[in-house]
């Protein structure tokens, strides 16, 4: 069976999963956000296989959204972010909070998140980039863009 190729749909939530649709890759984003750079670190947190992971870390390198580094004199490397995979850590944050509201429970949420700007604990949201307000669906209108699908 051969897999849909969502990276050809004219849809930039289509697209985006294409790139981190399955469900390691955004873990493995968190991961090295959090400071675990290195191979044997991302398998020992995620308990991936070595197989899936590399796949998985060649998939994020090819699409630019980690940057493999050497960090030893064997061919042994560390992941680090690039710009396009911490803008894919803010949408991991919305996620969270969206998973913080729905399904905490009782415990509450697992992490926490300190804005550096103010020293305070905050959620990440979606505003508006013109007036600065919160968006949410129901205060948004979807218009064709320019990439459109004819």
């Amino acid at each position: 069976m051969q897999r849909t190729n969502f990276g050809e749909m004219a849809c930039s939530i289509a697209r985006t999963l294409d790139v981190i649709g399955e469900p390691w890759s955004p873990l493995i984003l968190r991961d090295v956000w959090v400071g675990f750079t290195r191979f044997e670190q991302l398998q020992a947190d995620l308990g991936i296989s070595r197989k899936v992971l590399t796949e998985r870390l060649n998939h994020l390198v090819e699409h630019g959204v980690l940057d493999r580094r050497p960090y030893d004199q064997r061919p042994r490397y560390e992941y680090v972010l690039t710009e396009k995979g911490t803008d894919l850590v803010d949408l991991l944050m919305v996620m969270a909070g969206w998973g913080d509201k729905w399904l905490a429970g009782a415990a509450g949420p697992p992490v926490l998140y300190r804005h550096r700007g103010c020293g305070e604990i905050s959620a990440a949201g979606v505003r508006c980039t013109c007036c600065g307000e919160p968006m949410h669906a129901r205060d948004v209108d979807p218009l064709p863009g320019p990439g459109a699908a004819a």
